[in-house]
């Protein structure tokens, strides 16, 4: 069976989630571009998106209509090639309703699990949960006489483990999309020792085809981007207790998501990016990588504590941002949870005594979006930090032992061979999460993380 063959018939489950909705578009328009070349003309295509609601995936199909739409607009000079031999496709927008048409005649949405059984492929794109994973695939690929090839979205469950519990026999893959798939340019590809080989040749080809970036990791819990992403944030909460000591609670979240962002030159702080992941969601990722990495101290009672209160994070239907350690006012922080008190308190109360405590940035100050589009990257990163590295303020200090750490753990990933080079981390980071420079880097040293 080939590359065409294979994607005959794919199945997605959790198809209307977050991350599934995103899998389903991607593989449908290629499934779908697979259907409309000559030599594959007369196959049918088909993908069963599964999920357990109705409701969702009814949602699911008014985002693919939208998302196809935008596909078409965007290659209309191409798809004008595709449809040459139909004269009845003259104008542009016939030409995109058509291909609109394509794209969503390849979906089944259903929300019974056996359909999944009809599939050479399934992706699983469900809650970071291995039991739950086990038993869903164990029902749709286990005893599967078509032996189904299984892709698993999985950012921090070991592969072979999925394997063992599900009884694959080495037809799985850690296939880990970044959020949104469709936007996001970086695959983690991960290989369990048992994984076959023409499993990964196909993984391979269909992310040239997707032209995403690939980066491989070892089968090891969290893998790279969680490897750092994990720990980087338990060095932030622990340098938020620690400052807790001296400061308000609510200024000391304020001044390391601050320092991460602005002194660190980051898209966002670092306890706005745990919100937008989901303190639920990152709490149950700590929870596969601590009992498989024992002795590193995996867990956040923090975080366990902010759940217990209902402080969750995440995002709306319409992609707004829950609130979490932060609170929101139209997609920018404007208050910090306060446990003690159970509410959020605006940042606008503490937000120049904060300010003043840090102490001033770097002249002239470098934003995150400057940097990433300045012709010079590099040279202008290293200017900031270099100066950075002549402040003796708080916020100085705080920002160097933070690009330190952030260091120590990247290095950590290469040393244990999580990563394969220093470059496959600095690209998870760079891709994944759109940070303007790699963690392994000069700008920091080492020690000084200790």
């Amino acid at each position: 069976m080939d590359y065409a063959q294979r994607l005959e018939n794919v199945a997605v489950l959790g198809a209307a989630g977050k991350m599934g909705s995103g899998i389903v578009l991607l593989v449908a328009v290629e499934m779908a571009d697979l259907g409309l070349k000559p030599e594959n003309k007369g196959k049918k295509y088909v993908l069963h998106a599964v999920d357990v609601s109705h409701a969702a995936l009814s949602g699911l199909m008014k985002y693919m209509r939208e998302q196809a739409r935008k596909t078409a607009e965007k290659r209309i000079v191409a798809l004008r090639a595709v449809y040459a031999d139909r004269p009845d496709l003259v104008e542009n927008r016939d030409i995109i309703e058509q291909y609109v048409c394509d794209v969503l005649d390849v979906i089944r949405p259903v929300t019974v699990l056996e359909a999944a059984c009809e599939a050479n492929v399934i992706f699983e794109a469900v809650s970071e949960d291995v039991e739950l994973k086990a038993r869903l695939l164990t029902r749709v690929a286990a005893d599967n006489p078509r032996r189904p090839w299984v892709f698993t979205n999985t950012s921090s469950v070991p592969i072979e483990e999925i394997d063992a519990k599900a009884r694959l026999g080495g037809r799985i893959m850690g296939f880990h999309f970044y959020n949104p798939p469709a936007v996001q340019k970086l695959v983690e590809l991960i290989r369990g020792r048992t994984t076959l080989p023409e499993v990964a040749e196909f993984a391979q080809a269909l992310t040239k085809s997707l032209r995403k970036t690939v980066v491989p990791s070892s089968d090891t819990a969290g893998f790279i981007g969680n490897g750092h992403f994990m720990r980087d944030l338990l060095h932030a909460i622990a340098e938020a207790e620690r400052l807790s000591r001296e400061m308000p609670f609510v200024e000391a979240v304020y001044a390391v998501n601050r320092v991460s962002q602005d002194f660190l030159v980051r898209p966002m702080g670092i306890f706005q990016l745990a919100d937008y992941v989901g303190l639920d969601v990152c709490q149950c990722i700590l929870r596969v990588m601590d009992p498989r990495l024992p002795g590193q101290n995996l867990r956040s009672p923090l975080i366990d504590r902010l759940l217990g209160l209902g402080v969750r994070g995440g995002q709306n239907h319409d992609g707004s941002q829950k609130d979490g350690f932060l609170r929101y006012e139209r997609g920018k922080p404007a208050g910090v949870y306060d446990p003690e008190g159970k509410r959020y308190v605006p940042i606008s109360e503490f937000q120049a005594t904060a300010d003043a405590k840090l102490g001033p940035l770097p002249e002239p100050a470098l934003a995150w979006k400057a940097a990433v589009r300045h012709p010079a990257r590099e040279k202008v990163l290293a200017d900031f930090f270099g100066k950075l590295e002549t402040l003796r303020t708080p916020g100085a200090e705080l920002a160097r032992r933070y690009g330190a750490r952030s260091r120590e753990i990247g290095l950590g990933l290469v040393r244990d061979g999580v990563a394969a080079k220093a470059e496959d981390v600095n690209t998870v980071l760079l891709t994944g999460f759109f940070h303007a420079y790699g963690p392994i880097n000069d700008y920091f040293s080492e020690k000084v993380a200790r």
